[in-house]
């Protein structure tokens, strides 16, 4: 090849050299102030993530808020239709001591029959309260505390008890798991 062959040749690859850095340039100038299509569908990606996770959370937020709403409410209703029961077993209890003392005195079979019939009917009622979690206090003997008990007379303290010591119970208290359904009415020691 003649020198003026190679210089034709030498100079033909310097503007494509040229043409090459310029292009590179023009890219590098142009990633910074637009984002590739990859990096795109990455922020895309990230925010519906975001997304997706919020309201799987919210969701989780709602069925935990409605599972707690639902348990307030079957609580409610259950106090609503055990507080009236209640003042049911009270009666039977009361007919059960009536019905004890007149036995004693009259001692007739019909009578027995009767008392021994109310008898089962109270276990039983006491045995479906307590399936449903209504629990009654034991009081007697016990501090004085107002989160349990509701203090309807005071009476001075026999020997040997401590003052604020529950002496009798008026009413008896309930209460349902944990809570207290109705409050023990009790005599106590000043």
């Amino acid at each position: 090849m003649s020198t003026k062959a190679r210089d034709h040749t030498a100079v033909d690859e310097e503007p494509l050299a040229a043409d090459t850095e310029v292009s590179t340039e023009q890219k590098s100038d142009e990633s910074p102030e637009q984002p590739s299509e990859l990096e795109v569908l990455r922020q895309e990606y990230a925010a519906l993530e975001d997304r997706f996770l919020r309201q799987a959370a919210d969701f989780q937020n709602f069925r935990r808020r409605a599972f707690e709403d639902r348990a307030l409410a079957l609580d409610a209703g259950r106090n609503q239709i055990a507080l009236p029961m209640l003042d049911v077993l009270d009666d039977l209890r009361r007919s059960l001591e009536a019905a004890g003392t007149a036995s004693s005195d009259d001692g007739s079979k019909p009578f027995s029959t009767l008392h021994n019939g109310v008898k089962l009917v109270y276990e039983k009622f006491v045995s479906e309260l307590d399936r449903l979690g209504i629990r009654e206090m034991n009081v007697v003997g016990a501090q004085f505390d107002e989160a349990l008990h509701e203090a309807i007379l005071q009476q001075p303290a026999p020997e040997g008890v401590a003052p604020g010591t529950v002496l009798g119970e008026v009413q008896k208290g309930y209460t349902i798991g944990d809570r207290v359904l109705r409050h023990a009415r009790v005599v106590v020691a000043s």
